[in-house]
This record gives C-alpha cells, structure tokens and sequence, in this order.
C-alpha cells in the first residue's frame, strides 16, 4: 500500500537525515516514482487523502506535491487530478542504485574536487535558509503581481533588439539611475550611478568580488556565525575561510585574528545574519581601520535594510568609508520576489572597468526587458508603495509572533531573549547553552510540521550560541498566530528539560 510505503520512508528520512516533514514527503514520493511504486500516468491520492492516510497536515502534503510537480515529476490535469509525468525516470544500477537497507550505493571515488566534495557535504542551504516557519506557503501578497505583469508585457512589446542581446554596461541604464538614486537617499550611499553593477543577486555579487579582488587560496574573514550564502560563495572560488565571532555590537576582531590577515572582510553590520546584532558605530570604525591596515577589501551586504520596525534607520558601512575600499550589494528580492533575480553591486570608482568587463566576460548578463520593467516600476513610484504595504503587512506578523513568543522570555543573560526583532524577516531566540537546540528545531518538525533553524548550525568554529532562527515572511498572520504557542510550548518544554 502507497501510505505505507511513504510512511516507512520518511521514518528513515527522518531518522537519518532530520528532515522537515515536508521534505521527507517530498524524498519518499520521489523516491516510489524512481523505484517504479507509483508508475508513469499513475494517479496520486488526493492531498486530502494522503494527509489523513499519512496523519499529516494538508499544508505539508500540498508542499511535498508542489514541489514535485515544478520539478517535473508530477502532472495536474484539471478536474482530474495529479498524475505521476510520463518522462519521470527510473532509477538504474550505477546511477543513484539503492543497496540494501535502502542505502545510496557508494558512489565512485574521486567524481567530484576536493572543492566539490567540501561544497556539497557541508552548511546546506536547505537545512540553513530561513524559510517559513509554517510549510509549503509562499505568501507574496504583498506584492501587486498584476501590476508588475502589465510592465512586464509593456516592454517585451516595445523591446528593441539590442535589448535582446548581452549587456557589457553593467545593466540598464535606467535601473542603474533608479538604484543609485534610492541608495542615496535612503542608504546614505555615496555613489554615481556608473558605480552601479546589475547581477543576477548576492551569490553572483558575492562570487564577482571573490574572483576579482582576491586570489586562491586567500584569506576571508566571516562573521560567525555566519551567512551560509557567502560561505558557500568563498568556498567554490577557492578562498580560505576564518571566522571571526560575532557579539551585540557585531564582528569584533580580535588581535589573534590579525595573525591571518584578511584579503577580504564579509559583514551583514545592518543587521547581522542570523543573530540580527547591529553594529556599533565605534565597531565600524575599527573594522574599517583594520581593512585600511590589512589593505583589506570590506564587501557590505544590506540584504533586508527596508524592512526597519522599530528605532532610527541603520546608515551603511559604505557611507563611513574614505578609501574606496567597501564594496556595497544588496537585492530586490526581499520587496519584489525571490524569483527575480536582480540584485545591485556597487563598487569603488577605480574597479568599475574591470568589473563590468569581468561581469560579462564571466556571466553574460540579459534580461534587460525585466530591468526594465523593473526600473519604470522604481521611477513611478510602485517600489516605494510596495515597500510601505509590505512593511505593514510583514510588521503585523512580527509583532504576532513577538507576542506569542512572549512568555518563554526571561530577563537574564542567558536567556531566552530575543534579538534582531527590530528588521527584516526572521527574528532569533536565544537559548541557553543547556539546550540542545538541534533536537529543539527538529522536534518541533517532527510534532507540528513547522520549520525553525538552530542557530548552532550557523556557526563556523564557536560551540557557545544557542537559538531557534525564525522566519515570518511568507507565513500569514493567521498561521503565525496558530503556531506562534507551539513554538512557545516547544521551548518551554525544553527548557523544563534542560533545567531537569
């Protein structure tokens, strides 16, 4: 029988790899298309029913089947159903077979670098990117996708073919404009719009600046813990990791840390990924004067500065900096979509030749019909009421989830506090160090399908921070107000654990 088939395969899944249960859904159906259970053309029980038969939440089943269906293993015919794809296939001997026990056959030594070996066995991003904490929900109504369609279909009809080739110039010229206008206003950004380079999002700014401004094997200081992103950024251009801890005030060298004197320095000083800590002036100062003494480059990623709740807006890095030696990146997925991929990185003066020559010699950017649309959009002032009814929109749900978590919080040190709550989209409760916060997050998978990050899993060498990073973007206010106490009750029960 198909449930209990799925059934047996995620307790498995869930033994071995701590998968949330959506993903376990999804691995166990994938895994009965490959092996031939459920076969090409084949109906699947509807999301009413798997969700009864497999005791699961509605939401986790529509997760799982959504996902397989945008991969291609899935087809919906209306007023049918959901049909296993005709193209779906199976699994073969020497390629992804199955020993006994339901094990991956060993794959053949020496596939893979050394450099892909270490990207692909460790800091996940499925098991590290903040997504919601409610499953299988993507919510984007803030953002008016009729509107922005209507853009879109405007400049595919008017596009001239030069608009349909690679651009050398670092993007379109007016997004470029728009861009350097808003950072300047609102970013305290010292720049020209020539400064501006258009990339498909911070990984590809990430990766330029790794490429360009340093060389294999060189030193990067992280913050830890740290951005999975970046780190992984670092890595796959050959570049040597050292973390350097974060406290409240944000990264804070230490003078051992000099022993390895960084080409590159990466920082979120706005507020810090994933603790939120925003760093102190005092802080800027210092790290700008270290990269000045290590002739050092400081690559400043803002990645959620529009979303500020509470206090004075947070300046960037970059508007501190006299040496031209702050790269700034950031991104419009967080306002628009994450599908977009558009993201801006604005660079020194002295390095706008190269990294427009570099940009395209290595990436062949296009999409200038999008960049378009996407610059009318910002001239008419769209972004900015965009931006305003998002802002409202997630600051309701933070503040829902603010109170639900309120109880467990305790005025000491130790905690659980809260921190980084003041912007963006995920907020962090810190827990004491007696708290296994590992077994926390995915107990709470397991008993309410919810998907909550241990902040342990962040760091790079440090083995003293305990938390549950929490993200409340895409969850809707209702779902935040429903599953808010069981997160609360999770940690209230782990922490009479703990104290036990």
């Amino acid at each position: 029988m198909l449930s209990e088939y799925l059934l047996a395969e995620m307790s498995r899944l869930g033994a071995r790899d701590a998968l949330p249960l959506h993903r376990q859904l999804y691995e166990a159906l994938r895994r009965a298309m490959l092996d031939g259970k459920l076969g090409a053309g084949e109906r699947l029980p509807s999301s009413r029913d798997l969700a009864q038969d497999l005791k699961l939440s509605r939401n986790t089943v529509v997760a799982a089947i959504n996902q397989l269906s945008v991969e291609g293993y899935l087809a919906s015919r209306v007023g049918s159903g959901t049909y296993v794809n005709d193209s779906v296939p199976r699994t073969t001997p020497g390629r992804g077979a199955r020993q006994a026990g339901g094990q991956p056959a060993t794959v053949q030594a020496g596939r893979l670098s050394a450099r892909g070996k270490a990207l692909s066995a460790s800091f996940c991003a499925t098991e590290l990117e903040v997504q919601p904490f409610t499953p299988g929900i993507a919510d984007f109504s803030a953002f008016p996708l009729t509107l922005w369609q209507r853009l879109q279909n405007k400049h595919w009809r008017l596009t001239y073919p030069d608009m349909l080739d690679y651009n050398d110039s670092g993007g379109y010229a007016p997004l470029r404009r728009a861009v350097a206008d808003y950072l300047r206003v609102f970013r305290s950004v010292q720049l020209d719009a020539d400064q501006v380079v258009i990339t498909t999002g911070t990984q590809q700014s990430l990766e330029l600046c790794a490429r360009l401004l340093a060389d294999h094997g060189d030193t990067v200081w992280v913050e830890d813990p740290a951005y999975w992103g970046a780190v992984k950024a670092f890595m796959a251009t050959g570049l040597s990791l050292h973390p350097v801890p974060v406290d409240e005030e944000g990264i804070n060298p230490r003078s051992a840390d000099n022993a390895k004197p960084p080409r590159l320095v990466y920082v979120t000083p706005s507020h810090q990924y994933p603790t939120g800590a925003v760093m102190s002036l005092p802080r800027r100062h210092q790290l700008l004067a270290t990269a000045r003494a290590h002739d050092a480059w400081v690559l400043e990623d803002d990645y959620d500065s529009e979303y500020r709740f509470s206090g004075p807006p947070i300046s960037c890095l970059e508007g501190l900096d006299t040496d031209g030696r702050v790269l700034y990146m950031g991104t419009f997925s967080k306002v628009l979509y994450p599908g977009l991929k558009i993201g801006y990185l604005v660079v020194p003066r002295p390095l706008v030749a190269a990294f427009k020559q570099a940009h395209y010699d290595l990436n062949r950017p296009g999409q200038m019909p999008v960049q378009a649309a996407l610059a009318e959009f910002i001239e008419m002032g769209h972004f900015a009421s965009a931006l305003r009814r998002a802002r409202l929109n997630y600051g309701e749900r933070r503040q829902c989830l603010l109170e639900a978590l309120r109880p467990v919080l305790r005025d000491t040190q130790e905690g659980p506090y809260i921190s980084g709550a003041e912007q963006g989209l995920h907020l962090c409760l810190r827990l004491p160090q007696s708290v296994d916060d590992r077994a926390l997050a995915q107990r709470i998978a397991t008993q309410h399908g919810l998907t909550v990050r241990p902040l342990s899993a962040y760091c790079l060498a440090r083995k003293d921070l305990r938390g549950l990073v929490i993200g409340y973007g895409y969850a809707p206010l209702a779902e935040i107000k429903r599953c808010g106490p069981l997160v609360a009750a999770a940690v209230r029960q782990a922490l009479g654990g703990a104290a036990a």
